[in-house]
C-alpha cells in the first residue's frame, strides 16, 4: 500500500529570486529528490509529475521547481536566453538545495537531482558546488556537456539516461561521459527518442531511476 502524500505549492525564498515549486512529501520519508527542469519544461510537465511520483511512492520527498520566474519565462519564449543561462540554472538549484536541507524537517535527508534537457547542465554544476549534500545525480534525455569544466569536478554518483534514437544528444553524452571522474553510469533506452514519448519509455527511464536512487540515497 502506498503511503499517503501530501504535496504543497509553494514559493522558495531564495536570497536573490522567489520561485514557485511543488513540494510532495511521503507519510515516512527516507531522502529527496530535486527536479531540474529542462529548456521550456515547468513543474507542470506530465512526465515530470509522472516521475516524481514515482519516486514519492517508495519514500522519497520530491521538489519540483521552475528555475525561472514567471517574467523570465515569457520572456525566454522569445528570446530563448535564459534556458540556455546554464550558470544562472545552477546558481538557483543550488540556492533551492541550501533551502530545503535548512528546514529542521529536511535537513539530514539525503539530495538526489533529476535534470532533463539543459536541466541536467545545471544539476551537474550545483552537485559539484554542494558535494558534500548532493548524493547522486541522474540525467536523463540532457545536456551534460553544457556542464563542461564542472564535469570532472562532480563527486558524487551520476547517472546519464538517453534514448537509443536521440541521435546527436547520444555523442553529447558520451563526451560529458568521458569527462565525469566519480562513479558513472550509463543507459541507452534503446527506440526512445529525446522526450521518451513511446509507450514504456518513460516508464522505464522511471523505475531506472528508482533503483539508482533507492541504491545511493542511504
Amino acid at each position: 500500500m502506498v503511503d499517503q502524500i501530501k504535496t504543497d505549492d509553494i514559493t522558495l525564498q531564495l536570497p536573490d529570486v522567489k520561485l514557485k515549486a511543488f513540494l510532495s512529501v511521503p507519510e515516512n520519508p527516507r531522502g529527496a529528490v530535486l527536479f531540474a527542469h529542462g529548456s521550456g519544461s515547468s513543474r507542470h510537465s506530465p512526465r515530470n509529475q509522472y516521475t516524481a511520483k514515482v519516486f514519492q511512492n517508495v519514500g522519497f520527498c520530491t521538489l519540483l521547481m521552475d528555475l525561472l520566474t514567471p517574467d523570465e519565462e515569457k520572456t525566454d519564449i522569445i528570446d530563448r536566453k535564459h534556458r540556455f543561462n546554464i550558470p544562472l540554472l545552477a546558481h538557483r538549484l543550488a540556492e533551492a538545495t541550501d533551502w530545503f536541507v535548512q528546514q529542521d524537517a529536511y535537513k539530514n535527508f539525503p539530495v538526489g537531482y533529476f535534470g532533463a534537457s539543459t536541466g541536467a547542465a545545471a544539476a551537474l554544476i550545483a552537485a559539484a558546488q554542494r558535494s558534500t549534500i548532493v548524493k547522486a545525480v541522474v540525467s536523463r534525455g540532457g545536456r551534460p556537456d553544457l556542464a563542461g569544466q564542472f564535469l570532472p569536478k562532480v563527486q558524487c554518483p551520476t547517472l546519464f539516461i538517453v534514448g537509443g534514437n536521440d541521435y546527436g544528444v547520444i555523442e553529447l553524452n558520451e563526451d560529458a561521459f568521458n569527462m565525469l571522474r566519480c562513479e558513472k553510469h550509463f543507459e541507452i533506452v534503446s527506440g526512445a527518442t529525446h522526450l521518451f514519448e513511446e509507450p514504456g519509455k518513460l516508464e522505464e527511464v522511471a523505475m531506472l531511476t528508482k533503483e539508482f536512487f533507492d541504491h545511493h540515497l542511504l
